[in-house]
């Protein structure tokens, strides 16, 4: 099985060793795991898709700029 060489935050991997029951190593191959599963249900739901990338980008523009207004008023009340 290949290695994987990841660099974490000296301040992560002291938290890390205060739960030295927990096998990390496993707790990263199951994200990587279920990351690759999302991307690829993504990418077979965007190939099936008729949107182009006009569509989705005047979309994420309408997504980013209603959820910066809605952050807006949270923040702004208080």
């Amino acid at each position: 099985m290949p290695n994987l060489t990841l660099a974490i935050p000296e301040q992560l991997h002291e938290r890390m060793k205060q739960h030295s029951e927990i096998r990390w190593s496993e707790v990263v191959r199951i994200i990587i795991q279920k990351k690759i599963e999302d991307l690829e249900m993504l990418e077979k739901i965007a190939q099936k898709s008729k949107l182009t990338q006009e569509d989705v980008d005047e979309i994420a523009h309408k997504i980013n700029r209603e959820v910066f207004r809605e952050l807006n008023k949270k923040f702004s009340k208080g």
